[in-house]
């Protein structure tokens, strides 16, 4: 079997820009599970955070919904302090697709794409530069296999 060309292992730090939360609109799925969670931690109903919080894809399916920001369209629970720096309002609940950046199988398929999210990611390039916390290949696998089809 051929390894994969991160069996070295690869660097990762957030740099807290929130560019991975903002740009285009995007897409974020979530499991009914993680709803209730997000819900619960937020004090609402379910039914309550899918019409606060979500809007329906193209596809019909929900998904986190965005709201303008200074880098396009930012999801609705990016908060960016004084300086610009960027945090999840409700991080310790995120979503597992949240939680498993930049480890998506699509940014896993060569280094030129690993190289390719560097260029709007602070935490990518933080990790090629040698910096950051380093991540062996069975976490990195880890959380490619943990993240949901998008």
């Amino acid at each position: 079997m051929v390894e994969p060309w991160y069996a070295a292992g690869l660097r990762f730090d957030c740099g807290r820009c929130g560019n991975c939360c903002s740009g285009p609109d995007g897409v974020v799925r979530y499991t009914p599970d993680e709803l209730k969670t997000m819900a619960d931690h937020l004090g609402i109903l379910p039914f309550e955070f899918v019409d606060r919080y979500t809007r329906e894809d193209e596809d019909g399916r929900r998904t986190l919904t965005e709201v303008p920001g200074s880098n396009g369209r930012d999801c609705v629970f990016l908060e960016r302090d004084s300086s610009d720096r960027a945090l999840c309002s409700i991080h310790v609940v995120r979503p597992q697709q949240c939680r498993t950046w930049p480890f998506w199988p699509e940014n896993l398929t060569a280094p030129g794409r690993w190289d390719e999210i560097a260029k709007g990611c602070a935490g990518v390039a933080a990790g090629i530069e040698g910096r950051g916390t380093s991540f062996d290949i069975t976490e990195i696998e880890r959380q490619r296999d943990a993240t949901p089809g998008m």
